[in-house]
């Protein structure tokens, strides 16, 4: 990776945020703002493609809402918790309640027109 690439996915990651049990609720739960959540894998192909989506919806948000990412094979009380079956998973917190569940890779207009009657906007 060149130092061009290397700025530009260390700026990606300063837009998201990760998450596990440790700092979930002040993270998520407790966020005054709307709070876009990720569960994923390392290993997983529809992960790594949805992570650019992800990027670009947290860009887009900024001052808005959030993007945080929870590693469901790390955090296996949240995965329970929260019923995740199937990575990824897309949960929409507002006010620290899941309101929206997205399975699966979506591009970033499926994400935004689901979130839409929450008032998610890019």
């Amino acid at each position: 990776m060149n130092k061009t690439e290397n700025m530009n996915a260390n700026q990606n990651k300063a837009l998201t945020v990760e998450a596990e049990e440790g700092n979930f609720e002040a993270e998520v739960l407790k966020s005054k703002q709307p709070v876009l959540v990720e569960f994923w894998a390392p290993w997983s192909r529809p992960c790594q493609i949805l992570d650019s989506v992800l990027h670009e919806i947290a860009a887009a948000w900024l001052g808005k809402a959030k993007v945080v990412k929870v590693n469901a094979d790390d955090s296996l009380d949240l995965s329970l918790w929260y019923d995740i079956h199937s990575i990824p998973t897309l949960l929409y917190f507002i006010d620290g309640i899941p309101r929206i569940r997205i399975v699966g890779t979506a591009s970033k207009e499926a994400i935004l027109a689901k979130l839409e009657p929450f008032g998610a906007t890019a």
